[in-house]
This record gives structure tokens, sequence and C-alpha cells, in this order.
């Protein structure tokens, strides 16, 4: 719901901090335009930057960003605090990183060397982070002589998923529409449509409605 501007000045009045926050957004703003702009990517209107993310854009891979995606890259954007400002990172010539409409993460990374797909209106939680990468080679010798040539497996994160505080999403995992992620969860299998799943790793708590049954 859009606030009129009476609406707003009462809001800003009552909580000082969230004025201080859009005072600073509204400053950031042309930096946060020039970082998107120079560094290729694509995104679209409505978009909202509370602190300035760090970018990690190979020259030749794809980043795109829906409508009206919100980054809170400072602690006090939000009162769970990030531990360091937002992170988008592809890391090859061929990682692609799409990222849909009402998209929303605070603080928290985002990696992909090879593909990460994330759906409509997701919201990742304080601190939380996706990659679709292990980085390093587990076996020793692989290690030292190809430190970065860990395994990869896309991502894919379909819409309306919530992922809590402080959880880690690994590669190869698709989690199903309307699906919640419990904070501090470190998912390595596959989530289904509208359940709950929660630990290390996680595993399914509960159907979150009726739908979980019926969308099947």
């Amino acid at each position: 719901m859009k606030l009129s501007p009476l609406q707003a000045l009462r809001l800003a009045m009552q909580m000082r901090w969230k004025a201080w926050n859009e005072l600073e957004r509204l400053a950031l703003t042309p930096l946060a335009w020039a970082m998107w702009r120079t560094n290729g990517v694509t995104i679209a209107k409505g978009w909202a930057c509370y602190g300035l993310p760090i970018l990690q854009k190979h020259t030749q891979s794809t980043l795109m960003i829906g409508e009206n995606a919100n980054f809170r890259s400072t602690v006090r954007s939000n009162p769970l605090g990030a531990n360091h400002p937002c992170v988008l990172s592809t890391r090859t010539p061929h990682a692609t990183l799409i990222i849909g409409d009402g998209f929303g993460m605070t603080g928290g990374s985002i990696v992909c060397e090879e593909r990460v797909t994330i759906g409509h209106h997701v919201t990742m939680g304080a601190n939380s982070i996706i990659t679709d990468t292990d980085f390093h080679p587990l076996d020793p010798d692989q290690r030292r002589d190809s430190p970065q040539e860990g395994a990869t497996k896309p991502v894919v994160i379909e819409d309306d998923v919530f992922i809590g505080m402080n959880a880690l999403i690994l590669k190869g995992v698709r989690l199903g529409k309307g699906c919640v992620v419990g904070a501090g969860s470190v998912v390595t299998r596959d989530v289904p449509p509208y359940q709950v799943v929660g630990g290390n790793p996680a595993r399914i708590i509960k159907a979150l409605s009726e739908r979980a049954v019926s969308e099947r």
C-alpha cells in the first residue's frame, strides 16, 4: 500500500531511524545507479539500496534483476543487522544470475559460478547465503593443484520463497514455490513447494498449508 505524503511524514516522525535510512538511500542512489550501469547489470525500475552492495561481476557474465528489488547493506537498515553489505558475485564468464521482481535481501551473499535463478517475490533473511559452488575441491591433491575448481551445480529458487536469517542454500538445490527455510538452516537437497524446512541438514518440518498437497 502506497502511503500519502502526510502518512509518510507521520511514520517518519514515529520511526526516525526509517527517515534516516531513506535519506541515506536517496543520497547513495546516484552511486548505486553508476555501479549497476558501469558493471553491465540489467536492473528494472523501483530498486532501492540502503547502503551500497558489493558487486563482484565478471565482465562477460550475466546479472539481471527484476522490478522493485531491495538491498539492505547497512547495520541500521534492518533491526536484525547486516554482518556485511549484500554481496552479488558472478565469478566466471558463463555465470548467469537471474533475480525476479520483488526481491529483498539484508546482508548475506549470492555467489554464482554456473547459474542461480531466483523467482518473483523472494525474501532472503539477514546474512543468508546462496551459492551454486563448493569453491574448492574436496580432494586434497586436486585442491593443491586447482584450488578454485570446486564442483558447481545450478540453484533454482521458485516464486514466493522465504529464506530465514543466517540460512545457507548450497549447490544443486531447488526451493519449491512458497516454501519457507528456517533461520540458520543448511539446505543441501530440494525442498517441495509450500513446505517448511529447518535444521542442519534441513529437513521438512511441516506443510505450510493445504496448497502443499493440492499443488503437487
